[in-house]
């Protein structure tokens, strides 16, 4: 009875497009668009989301793991024009409930909080859209619940931790011998419980500088740089889950929980519609988007140029148009 009053709550929210005000008729009268935002009560965990739009659900799931949405919402706003975006912050991430216990971070927990999100707010079946880790949990998700997507988007991401982890090896090999020289005794020392006391639970700065500024950036971008970027920033994240999924090793091995991921098998199984894209010079390779497009049947894969991770900053139109077409593709 709840979930029948939370859907019938959202139906009135969404899609969200306001009537416009009567203005003369040689003005045309601006599209106005609303949004909801709210929670999800996921087994226990309350899961954060924020719609707005008009047209066919697409949800989208964001990366680190243990960012937020908000990276994403500025660049993915021309989509509402023609899909319902709905935006989540995973649990332990955003403004998501977080865990007394990191071994609750997992990829099949977060799985299911997005079943529980679709199953909350009335969706019967959903577009979905994943971006760097956000694309394995999308991953993960298709292949448990196959039956509740339309469409597939996987953005900058990676379908094996062995593989992503010999990117990073080649990543690392390709740094300047100074670079890596420092990389590797900043990792030996330990990356945790250093500084002051609340630096203590994060990488310490000259790390966050080094693996995520000089060792990441010449990945993240291309042709638009954001002037914004700062490595210290990317450290206001959940660490405790960082940790637990990624691990305490360094940016480059993944050796926590998602040291497991392997969907080699498992992809050519994949039966819905779905979308690839990777820029030409992404952190996620694009050999993988490659090897993924050849395993999942029917796929399209797009390699945005002059791009990196951030395909969306670097190429908004190009990668927004493709998007765009196929969610909604024409006869």
């Amino acid at each position: 009875m709840k979930r029948h009053l939370l859907g019938a709550a959202l139906a009135a929210l969404l899609p969200l497009h306001a009537a416009p005000p009567r203005t003369p008729a040689s003005t045309p009268a601006p599209a106005v668009f609303g949004q909801a935002e709210g929670f999800v009560d996921a087994h226990g965990v309350l899961i954060y989301f924020k719609a707005m739009g008009q047209g066919d659900p697409l949800l989208v799931v964001h990366g680190g793991p243990g960012a937020s949405h908000d990276y994403l919402l500025p660049y993915l706003l021309p989509l509402m024009r023609t899909s319902r975006l709905i935006f989540i912050d995973e649990r332990g991430s955003g403004r998501s409930q977080k865990l007394d216990d990191p071994k609750g971070y997992t990829l099949d927990a977060m799985v299911e909080d997005l079943e529980a999100v679709r199953a909350g707010l009335g969706i019967e079946k959903m577009a979905l859209l994943g971006h760097s880790f956000g694309g394995v949990l999308a991953q993960a998700y298709a292949l448990a619940h196959p039956d509740r997507l339309t469409r597939l988007v996987l953005c900058s991401t990676f379908h094996s931790t062995p593989k992503m982890n010999a990117v990073f090896r080649k990543r690392k090999e390709a740094m300047t011998p100074e670079l890596r020289h420092r990389l590797d005794a900043l990792e030996q020392a330990g990356l945790f419980g250093k500084g002051r006391p609340w630096e203590q639970g994060r990488y310490p700065a000259d790390y966050m500088t080094a693996a995520w500024g000089e060792g990441y950036f010449p990945y993240l971008y291309g042709q638009r740089p954001d002037a914004n970027y700062d490595p210290l920033a990317s450290g206001a994240m959940s660490w405790d889950l960082y940790r637990e999924m990624w691990g305490s090793h360094g940016e480059y091995v993944i050796d926590g929980n998602l040291a497991s991921v392997d969907f080699t098998p498992r992809l050519p199984a994949l039966k819905v519609p779905t979308l690839i894209t990777v820029g030409d010079h992404d952190e996620c390779a694009p050999s993988l988007s490659e090897e993924m497009h050849a395993l999942i049947p029917g796929s399209q894969l797009v390699v945005v140029p002059r791009s990196g991770h951030m395909t969306f900053v670097d190429q908004p139109s190009f990668w927004l148009g493709a998007v765009d077409r196929f969610l909604h593709p024409q006869g």
